[in-house]
């Protein structure tokens, strides 16, 4: 399955992305962890986009779209891929669709805005894999490690409340109206993001038309 995921910022696209992952054998390709890798090496994309993303701001579409086609080449996508994060733009989704690549379905989870602020100023990431947690909703079995590589969890620059109604701003605005794109293609379905995880993945599964 190419798979897109999409919903505002802490929906919980991370931890979806990781299930649906492990259970159907293909890769989450997460554009923000590849920013953010490319950040913390200090490359070129990096350091022209740190600015950006710490500010709750869209990278460049141009950007994107050319990181997003090379990623798909590799060997690993071959089966199929998860895309989080991209495509954000109905531009980007535009210029996905005319670099060919096939899209199966695109996944939206659905939150309210009150529920996000709250998730994102709970959110932590592995320093060092970019695994995501959750103090409230998703926690690791030893507080302030990750379960999967021991890493140190931190809390993302671009999780302060300012920042966070900024992205939720730019989401609504430029991300949602993806939703409509996709729509009109056949693509679109929707999965409530609910408190408790396992009660989003059970939305997820039956959204998709897997067996819960």
């Amino acid at each position: 399955m190419n798979l897109v995921l999409m919903g505002p910022p802490g929906a919980g696209k991370g931890t979806q992305g990781e299930i649906l992952s492990k259970r159907l054998g293909i890769n989450t390709i997460s554009t923000g962890v590849m920013l953010r890798t490319a950040i913390k090496e200090q490359t070129e994309i990096g350091k022209s986009v740190e600015k950006l993303i710490n500010a709750g701001q869209l990278v460049p579409d141009d950007v994107m779209v050319e990181l997003i086609k090379e990623r798909l080449q590799k060997p690993d996508c071959a089966n199929g891929f998860i895309l989080d994060g991209f495509p954000r733009t109905t531009a980007q989704a535009e210029a996905l669709t005319d670099s060919g690549v096939k899209i199966d379905k695109v996944l939206s989870l659905e939150v309210d805005d009150e529920k996000i602020v709250e998730r994102l100023s709970s959110r932590r990431e592995c320093s060092k894999c970019g695994a995501p947690y959750n103090v409230i909703s998703n926690k690791p079995e030893n507080e302030g490690k990750c379960d999967k590589c021991g890493g140190e969890l931190i809390q993302r620059a671009d999780d302060n409340l300012d920042t966070i109604k900024n992205r939720l701003n730019i989401y609504h605005e430029q991300t949602e109206p993806i939703k409509e794109y996709y729509k009109k293609a056949g693509l679109l379905v929707t999965a409530k993001g609910e408190e408790r995880f396992e009660d989003t993945t059970r939305n997820v599964a039956k959204a998709l038309g897997l067996e819960v």
